[in-house]
């Protein structure tokens, strides 16, 4: 098929609908597996999943400690379970599927699919709030955060 242009970025995205959605889809087709695989084989049995190597270790939660959890409670529609389990990982959630939808529809668009682009102070805001978030939970006051 041809070419369509972008009229607000002005660019050119080669081929017809299907290749154009190809990379979205796929994408949200692997981390649907993914729900799937977590929905299906309940973390919090042991043997099925490697242990936090932190948490082992240490006692200490990271800051990905209970994201199996949640993903779990999310993928059996329980939203609260998915929050007490790990409340960053369901907003992480979140702005995939905001992020994954812009895509979608952009690339259905013939628009530009390029993400947004991250400069170093978001990423270093991102690690703070990674590092604040760690912190927190592991403080006695943060308790309602731990796992």
């Amino acid at each position: 098929m041809g070419t369509v242009t972008d009229p607000v970025a002005g660019s050119r995205m080669a081929g017809g609908l299907p290749r154009r959605l190809a990379a979205p889809l796929g994408s949200v087709a692997a981390v649907a597996a993914a729900f799937a695989l977590v929905g299906a084989v309940d973390p919090r049995e042991p043997g099925h999943y490697p242990v936090c190597p932190l948490r082992h270790l240490t006692g200490l939660s990271c800051p990905a400690c209970g994201g199996l959890r949640s993903a779990y409670a999310v993928a059996h529609g329980d939203l609260g379970a998915a929050l007490h389990a790990n409340v960053l990982a369901v907003a992480g959630y979140a702005v995939f599927a905001v992020l994954a939808g812009r895509w979608l529809l952009r690339a259905a668009r013939g628009r530009r699919t390029a993400g947004p682009r991250l400069g170093a102070v978001h990423w270093w805001t991102l690690s703070g709030l990674l590092a604040a978030f760690t912190v927190v939970r592991n403080l006695p006051f943060g308790a309602g955060l731990t796992p």
